[in-house]
């Protein structure tokens, strides 16, 4: 059985702190612990190595959360993500040598931090429970005839097609939405399109495929499914009741 990833949050504000830790929790993670101050996280590294370091930039103390990063590599490789609420040039420009996997802005929503560590977790892959470090990622997805398995985590999950409701472009990622749950995948929408059964989705917008059977509504220039009205562009309208006329 695979490890959860262990995360290690470095935040003064320990009310902040502890909303995160829950977060975290509830998204699937392990938080190795939550320290104030730069010097602590280099302390805490050593016993217990996370797989991802969640940064405040501006620590109080002898270190803020950009030397900390910096200290860090000279003995370590683990992946930074930075909280701050100081965006501003000069802070970017020192963080950028650290080279972080992503920037969350304060005050974040859950959802901001979920996908912050999603898509690091998605650039570098997760390896086996007996190691803690990092490997190139492996396939996000393969696609059977009734089923896609997309990296989730740190395994592969099985999504039953039928399942699926409909998939997002969100640049060079999507995001594939179910009742209850939604998988990011390293890969373009255009690419994923290639991919799918041509019989059970279509491509109805340049930002969404759909699944043709989760279709509740079809409108003048939206579809609805579940709660979720989609745009469709002409031609797919005619496309989809075409489909819908063989089926």
């Amino acid at each position: 059985m695979n490890k959860k990833i262990k995360i290690l949050i470095v935040e003064d504000e320990m009310i902040i702190a502890a909303n995160i830790s829950l977060q975290l929790n509830e998204l699937g993670y392990e938080v190795t612990g939550i320290v104030p101050r730069g010097e602590e996280a280099l302390m805490h590294i050593k016993s217990e190595t996370p797989n991802i370091l969640l940064l405040d930039i501006n620590l109080k103390g002898s270190l803020d959360g950009i030397e900390t990063a910096l200290e860090m590599q000279k003995t370590k490789d683990i992946p930074v993500i930075y909280l701050t609420a100081n965006a501003d040039e000069a802070h970017f420009n020192r963080a950028k040598e650290t080279h972080p996997y992503a920037f969350v802005a304060k005050p974040f929503k859950k959802l901001d931090l979920q996908r912050a560590i999603e898509l690091t977790v998605s650039q570098i892959g997760f390896k086996d429970e007996n190691n803690s470090n990092f490997k190139p990622k492996e396939e996000e997805a393969f696609i059977l005839n009734d089923s896609i398995f997309v990296r989730h985590l740190n395994s592969m999950v099985k999504v039953d097609i039928k399942d699926i409701l409909y998939i997002e472009a969100e640049r060079n990622y999507c995001r594939i939405f179910t009742n209850n749950k939604e998988y990011l995948l390293v890969m373009t929408l255009k690419e994923m399109d290639k991919k799918l059964p041509l019989k059970h989705f279509l491509r109805v917008h340049r930002s969404y495929i759909i699944n043709i059977s989760q279709i509740t509504e079809i409108a003048t220039t939206h579809i609805d499914i579940g709660r979720k009205a989609i745009p469709i562009s002409k031609s797919s309208k005619k496309e989809l009741l075409k489909r819908l006329q063989t089926i």
